[in-house]
């Protein structure tokens, strides 16, 4: 596997310097300063990887390209942000970038209701916790029609929690939602927020999934000409979250999705992490059937419970199997080697570390403190050099 890091830019606490001294070889990072919706030019690309190249690295895949809200739902200048999206990837094939990852997620990304959950060893871990996002959903957003959404105990539940928080627990669990996390390009007020809610109120699941498919279709064009793979990062978490959709959470999700849009272009970035919040994914049996078009390794392991609530756990604990995960993807790339695939390396990067050490003392991103994330790239290095090694 290419072993990678993310890296935010010039601004990011990890530096490209400690990237490097982890053994990561290339760069996983994205234009965060452009607006979502505006073209990337070939001059900013150059900039950007220009410094990540004179640290002795590779940008060797984007994370993310956002897609703009209007392309979601699609009203307003969403035709005029398709253009715009394929003009971004025509000039990074310019540059000679060639690996896209992205999501659809509606309204909010990646989402944690604590960024950080104290661990019995005394590191800090990303936490979901689904008592407090029902209890900012009903009590705090206030949204329309929350009720609907739940049954009588789980708001009855809810109301208590909510009572238990105090105005600085509740300022708190407001800003790990909706003000925007690592990665996520939008940050809300709240109400900015509500307005976002209400633009999918007649956005159902099937109708929030014809607008992936005709985004996707409208791009492959550009995607196959530029060599680019785009890689899809699943639902995080696999779920609806405000009464809104998401249609990137399972296996069925992929097997639509790849059904409809059949070029292997039209890629997958498999992250064991968000698939693996839900116990019904069988993580190696989707991985099987879709290897050839994984274009994007996340490698993350999660502990759930039953009802809902889950932490980012140790990259070789939880629900996770990951020997069986990172087994898998070396056998992917020998297939793939011996078909003579240019992409027989799969580009992968340790994602969520703990908050550990040192770095419990420093204001980093949430998740991206850089020795629980060396923590996790070491213990992977070492998994896929003993399965190597014993003969697979």
């Amino acid at each position: 596997m290419k072993e990678s890091f993310r890296w935010y830019g010039p601004n990011d606490v990890v530096t490209l310097a400690t990237i490097r001294q982890a053994g990561a070889k290339t760069v996983v990072s994205a234009l965060h300063n452009i607006p979502n919706g505006e073209v990337w030019g070939v001059k900013e690309i150059k900039a950007h990887q220009t410094i990540i190249e004179k640290a002795g690295l590779e940008w060797g895949v984007v994370e993310s390209v956002p897609i703009h809200e209007d392309i979601k739902q699609r009203i307003g200048d969403f035709e005029v942000y398709i253009e715009n999206y394929k003009k971004t990837l025509e000039n990074l094939s310019r540059c000679g970038i060639h690996t896209v990852c992205y999501n659809f997620m509606p309204v909010l990304d990646w989402t944690r209701t604590h960024l950080y959950k104290t661990l019995e060893d005394g590191s800090t871990a990303l936490s979901y916790e689904i008592n407090a996002l029902r209890a900012f959903d009903l009590y705090i957003v206030k949204r329309v029609h929350a009720q609907q959404d739940y049954s009588a105990q789980e708001i009855y539940v809810a109301k208590r929690y909510y009572e238990s928080l105090d105005d600085l627990q509740i300022k708190s669990l407001t800003k790990s939602i909706i003000a925007g996390l690592p990665g996520a390009e939008e940050g809300y007020t709240m109400e900015q927020f509500n307005k976002q809610i209400g633009g999918y109120s007649n956005i159902d699941t099937e109708t929030l999934r014809s607008h992936l498919i005709e985004f996707l279709k409208a791009l492959m064009p550009t995607a196959e000409a530029c060599k680019i793979n785009m890689c899809i990062h699943p639902d995080d978490p696999p779920y609806s979250l405000f009464g809104i959709p998401r249609v990137v959470s399972s296996a069925a999700d992929i097997d639509l999705l790849f059904d409809a849009v059949p070029s292997l272009n039209n890629g997958l970035t498999f992250c064991t992490g968000s698939f693996g919040v839900r116990a019904d994914n069988n993580l190696l049996e989707m991985f099987t059937k879709h290897a050839e078009r994984i274009h994007f390794l996340h490698f993350r392991s999660t502990q759930r419970d039953e009802e809902g609530n889950f932490h980012e756990a140790n990259h070789l604990e939880g629900d996770v199997d990951m020997y069986a995960m990172v087994k898998a993807a070396l056998t992917e790339e020998r297939k793939r080697k011996n078909l003579g695939r240019k992409d027989c390396e799969i580009p992968m990067r340790p994602d969520h570390g703990h908050q550990m050490l040192d770095d419990l003392n420093k204001t980093t991103n949430p998740g991206y403190s850089a020795i629980g994330r060396l923590k996790g790239l070491a213990e992977l290095r070492g998994l896929a050099m003993g399965i190597m090694r014993s003969g697979f």
